[in-house]
Parts: structure tokens; sequence; C-alpha cells
């Protein structure tokens, strides 16, 4: 019974993408964005489970690419969609450029699972920090419209993501597989920092926290001495 319980979870997460995407398509970003979240718990709880009922499988992992796919890559797309739609000059045929975010999506889901240094840490920027970056700016959006409304600036967001997604960037995991300080030190500070940017700016946050995840990262990494 207990191997079915991490699976379980995926399914959760692939559920809650799902609500999501029917949200988004309604403009209803806020309860898209709590479905992102939601996705993103279940994203995170379902490999420590596996790990630490000692049931991980083929399966679980295959799984969890495809439910990510739909929660971490149609569902960005979608809510871009949305805002290229929306945005102060827009085409019939313009918003579909909100799909290349869904396409590098999975890209990167498809190199994740064939990369064998990834085993730890990541290549590349992961899908759920994308999404939750992108799920953040139709909150931006609303208190600085001026913003929120350029197709350009979208576009650029666009590009900007898509190459992320699939660059070279080394990027620390934020899965733990242990509480202990020393083995998760640059994890615990990253927590700390974006908790504190989240609470006096909420989703205008967001945008720093990426800054500030993939600026970590560059300077963990250049750290470490290579072999």
């Amino acid at each position: 019974m207990k191997k079915h319980i991490p699976n379980a979870l995926t399914c959760a997460n692939l559920l809650s993408g799902c609500i999501g995407v029917v949200f988004a398509f309604k403009d209803n970003f806020d309860v898209a964005a709590y479905a992102v979240l939601i996705s993103g718990i279940f994203d995170f709880f379902d490999g420590f489970v596996a790990r630490w009922l000692g049931v991980k499988s083929s399966i679980g992992k295959e799984l969890d690419s495809l439910a990510d796919m739909v929660s971490f890559g149609f569902l960005p797309g979608v809510v871009m969609f949305k805002m290229l739609a929306l945005s102060d000059f827009s085409s019939p045929y313009l918003p579909y450029l909100g799909f290349l975010i869904t396409m590098f999506s999975a890209l990167r889901l498809a190199k994740f699972n064939i990369d064998e240094r990834q085993t730890e840490d990541f290549i590349g920027l992961n899908t759920p920090m994308n999404t939750l970056f992108i799920v953040s700016l139709p909150f931006i959006q609303r208190d600085h419209p001026g913003i929120g409304n350029s197709t350009l600036l979208l576009i650029s967001i666009t590009a900007i993501m898509c190459f992320l997604l699939t660059s070279e960037i080394r990027i620390f995991s934020l899965k733990f597989g242990s509480l202990e300080w020393s083995q998760n030190k640059i994890k615990f500070i990253f927590l700390i920092l974006s908790a504190i940017l989240i609470a006096f700016l909420q989703f205008a946050a967001i945008p720093f926290v990426l800054i500030l995840y993939i600026s970590m990262s560059v300077l963990h990494f250049r750290s470490i001495p290579k072999e």
C-alpha cells in the first residue's frame, strides 16, 4: 500500500495543476496562483515521501514529470498567453507566443530526466520556480499596470525564461535530504531571505526571489573547488 502514497501525491499535483489551468483560462489568476502553490507542495513531498518510505520507482519518476508538465509547463504557458492577450498591443496571433514557456518547460523536463549531472542539483532553472515567477506577473500588473501591460516586456520575459529553463546555469535544489544546517546552509539562507521579501512585498517579491535564487546558486557553485 505504501508504494502508492508518493504516486497519489504526484497525482494530486497534477489535479491541482489542471484546476489552475481552468481558472487561468477564465482570467482568475488568484486561483491559478494558489493551484501552483498547492502543486508545488505536493511536488516537494512526493519525492520526499518516496525516499522516506524507500519506494522510489521508475514509474514514479515518469509520473512526476508528466504531472509537472501540466502544473509547471502548461499552466504558466496559459498565464502568459492570457497576459499577452490583455496587453497594450495585441493581435489574434501574438498571445500564442506565451506557449513558448510550455515548449521550453517540456524541453527542460526531458533534459532533466536524461541528464546524469542533475541527480542532486539542477542545470538550468527548474520549472516550479519559473512557474512561480510567471504566475506572480498578473499580481504585479494590478499594482503597476503601466509595466505589467507592456507587450514588449512580456515578450522579453518569455524569451529570458525560455533561455533560463534550458541554460547550463547550475542551480541548487530546494529538496532536503536532511534538515542539518551544515548540509543545507545555502538553502536555509535562501528560504529565510525569501520569506522576508515575501512578507514585505507579497507577490511583488517573486522577481526578486528569482534573482536571489539564481545569484546565490552562481556564487555557491563558483565557491566549490572543481575536481
